[in-house]
């Protein structure tokens, strides 16, 4: 046996027992669970207990029905039906402006009191079903927006690799993207200017493009073919894209990166020494015909290339504050899973209200990789 649907509850607010009588009979017979209120008082404590419909007397001994909807309104969503003897327009729309949902005047017919229920419901329905189907569309949205980010860690040898996105809804115009290559990984992180639906359409654009270019094998020349075709659409769009893509060579630590206008990569020394990396360029579409300065890295074991989005920017006073306690985390932080991890634990304040990317790649120190050796020999042996 299944349980009943929640029936809807209504409150009469009306201070003339007939009506509210009449009202009461009325409501009940329509489906409502039904609570009454003979003045403003008692209709504010009944409202704050949660209704779907109210319908409120204008003309209560103990309160204005307008000032007991404005009331209703700072705390309850419910629909107000105001029934009032007053028929003057200014008085209408001093109550619609106030929040009501719908006038009817006294006398009033059981019928014409009916139709209006059911009309107020009609709408409500609708809306109901264009927001669960937006919700749905939202949440479709997000779980492909996760499905294009690597979904399992990267095992390099001698390296250790993790990134983390959080968008500030339910997708986002960051992303990062990583896959392996002959001689180490390729690695990209970008953020599309905006939020929602459209800045993420972008980033998918984007991340399509940037891995229709991998096999060129000049950073230089497939960056700038990348941006070429990119153009177009984030023309149209009106947008743009910071971009930083860096080729990664495993044997030598070698990093070939392109930075469109991200401006927020960070070389750390194994001693804590932190240097952000230089622009090449400004972001893909702000400007067309751009080209794009490549630049160059080595990692020496124990140094981290971190790569951050600008929505932890907003929760530092400058872009030097920002840079000091990233390499802080990332320096101290045993592994990258758990420098991204802390990382994305900064973004939990106020002043962060956009996406929120991190991708970290560290290789391992001397030591650790000699360790490392010689358990893959041992266990070769064994």
């Amino acid at each position: 046996m299944t349980d009943a649907p929640d029936r809807r509850r209504a409150l009469v607010v009306e201070d003339d027992a007939d009506i509210r009588s009449l009202l009461v009979q009325i409501l009940t017979m329509q489906g409502f669970d039904v609570t009454e209120a003979g003045t403003a008082r008692e209709g504010l404590m009944a409202a704050r207990l949660g209704v779907d419909l109210i319908t409120l007397d204008l003309n209560l001994p103990d309160g204005d029905g307008i000032e007991i909807c404005r009331e209703v309104r700072t705390f309850s969503d419910a629909y107000i039906l105001m029934i009032t003897a007053r028929t003057d327009e200014i008085e209408r729309l001093t109550g619609l402006e106030t929040g009501a949902d719908d006038y009817i005047s006294k006398p009033f017919s059981p019928r014409e009191l009916v139709a209006r229920l059911n009309s107020i419901f009609r709408r409500h329905n609708r809306q109901s079903a264009v927001e669960e189907a937006n919700a749905t569309e939202r949440r479709r949205a997000a779980e492909v927006q996760q499905s294009l980010l690597p979904r399992d860690a990267l095992s390099l040898d001698d390296y250790d690799l993790a990134g983390q996105f959080r968008p500030s809804r339910s997708v986002g115009g960051d992303f990062y993207d990583w896959y392996r290559t002959a001689d180490g990984l390729h690695l990209t992180v970008a953020d599309a200017m905006g939020k929602g639906m459209g800045a993420a359409l972008i980033a998918a654009t984007v991340r399509a493009v940037m891995r229709s270019v991998s096999n060129q094998s000049n950073i230089d020349a497939a960056f700038n073919a990348a941006a070429r075709a990119t153009e177009p659409d984030l023309d149209k769009a009106g947008s743009f894209v910071t971009l930083f893509h860096a080729r990664f060579n495993t044997s030598s630590g070698v990093v070939d990166y392109v930075d469109a206008g991200h401006g927020l990569a960070l070389h750390i020394t194994a001693g804590g020494d932190c240097t952000r990396l230089s622009p090449g360029g400004p972001p893909v579409g702000a400007w067309p015909g751009q080209t794009w300065t490549p630049g160059r890295l080595v990692l020496a074991p124990g140094d981290t290339l971190a790569v951050i989005s600008d929505g932890l920017l907003d929760a530092y006073p400058t872009i030097d504050d920002f840079t000091a306690a990233m390499a802080r985390v990332v320096h101290s932080s045993g592994s990258a899973a758990q420098a991204c991890e802390t990382l994305l634990g900064l973004a939990d304040v106020p002043e962060v209200d956009d996406d929120v990317t991190v991708v970290i790649l560290r290789r391992k120190a001397a030591g650790a990789t000699g360790e490392a050796g010689n358990l893959r020999a041992a266990e070769r042996a064994g």
